[in-house]
């Protein structure tokens, strides 16, 4: 049944980023009238979200300690050159745990599930069965916009959860295995232990294309799974996704894409240029928004803006080695450029994957010699600028 319902904060897209945003206002700003819309029957959708602890700034765990379901003290990770444990503690986190919080922390009217937003500007929203809110500020938060602004590579992946039909023997998440044959670019397979019998295993591509093939995808899960002598008595849970990887593009032309309203998220921009990842972002944005003098004041579209182009501004550099590995090295010899850079410094691989790489970091990423053809590296840097600074 249509109704008029009005808030101070209306935050459309209950995924990672809605979400968030919901439970640090309704933890850190009660006062604030908060309403979450999600199109989808639950909030965070069908994902494991994993992130190493460097990530998350020691002042904003609060926000995510309760979420994680799973930690480990260290990760490993496997190159035909290089086996390394590195002591960087490491977390997961289920959507099924963000949607059980975010049902606790708000009241029942202001959670609308199963509802899609047909239109969305900075103070309203209208929903799919005609319903019309009527807010203070809007927050978008509904994915990504028009990605055709952007110069992209792409991660795409399939996951399994699986039970194993006997102890499967490992202690520790195995954050990259590329000792598996490279296919559709760099390949590597990702595996979290979450019990003696419970694995997460997930066949991960740096790709040029978007194109997914989930069937053969889980045939190679299946097959990594026999190789490693775990028999597979059960599949938990499946999971796969497309995440773009950005080498450039028009940042002001991707943020007007989404429309006029505050963003979050994919949408907003805010995403690690080489990983994808938006996990770190979604919490700086979460608990940024909540300590605002007003969370939903007049101007949040464009501070949220002004935060999500100083973001991108400050990741050329990511943009740059995302450049040298789609363009400079050849599909099956990208795993190199990874191989080399999980040489380096521990504290350096954790800054980098938090998207704060130092001078240093950077001097000592691009030092010695490059895993890429020298002519090709060259002729990346040497690639016509765009308004951004970087390559179009």
């Amino acid at each position: 049944m249509p109704q008029d319902i009005q808030c101070d904060l209306a935050i459309i897209g209950g995924g990672l980023a809605g979400g968030l945003i919901a439970l640090a206002l309704a933890a850190r700003r009660p006062e604030v009238d908060v309403l979450l819309v999600e199109a989808d029957t639950v909030v965070g959708g069908n994902h494991i979200w994993s992130f190493f602890a460097s990530d998350v700034d020691p002042a904003d765990r609060w926000l995510v300690d309760p979420l994680v379901g799973h930690r480990w003290p260290a990760y490993d990770i496997a190159f035909p050159k290089r086996k390394r444990r590195l002591d960087e503690a490491y977390h997961s986190i289920r959507s099924e745990r963000l949607d059980t919080l975010v049902r606790a922390a708000l009241p029942p009217a202001r959670l609308l599930t199963g509802i899609r937003a047909t239109d969305v500007s900075p103070t309203a929203a209208t929903l799919a069965d005609g319903t019309r809110i009527a807010a203070r500020a809007v927050i978008d938060a509904r994915g990504a916009g028009d990605l055709s602004t952007l110069d992209l590579g792409w991660q795409k992946f399939v996951g399994l959860v699986v039970r194993t039909d006997a102890p499967h023997g490992r202690t520790h998440p195995v954050v990259m295995d590329a000792t598996v044959e490279q296919i559709d670019g760099y390949r590597f397979v990702y595996v979290l232990p979450f019990g003696p019998d419970r694995l997460l295993i997930e066949d991960t591509y740096y790709s040029d294309s978007p194109d997914l093939d989930r069937q053969a995808i889980t045939a190679r899960v299946h097959r990594y799974a026999a190789d490693h002598g775990w028999g597979i008595a059960e599949v938990e849970h499946s999971e796969a996704g497309v995440l773009p990887v950005a080498l450039g593009g028009d940042f002001d032309g991707y943020w007007a894409s989404g429309g006029a309203a505050a963003k979050a998220g994919v949408r907003a921009g805010l995403f690690h240029p080489t990983t994808g990842y938006s996990l770190p972002d979604a919490v700086r944005l979460a608990t940024h928004v909540a300590a605002l003098p007003d969370p939903a004041a007049p101007d949040l579209a464009a501070a949220t803006r002004d935060r999500a182009r100083e973001t991108w501004a400050g990741r050329g550099f990511y943009r740059l080695l995302d450049r040298m590995l789609f363009r400079a090295a050849e599909p099956a010899e990208r795993y190199k450029v990874l191989e080399r850079f999980y040489g380096l410094d521990a504290g350096l691989v954790g800054r980098f994957y938090a998207g704060r790489s130092t001078l240093l970091d950077k001097l000592r990423i691009l030092s010695g010699k490059p895993p890429v053809p020298l002519m090709a590296a060259l002729r990346v840097l040497k690639e016509t600028r765009g308004p951004q600074g970087e390559s179009r």
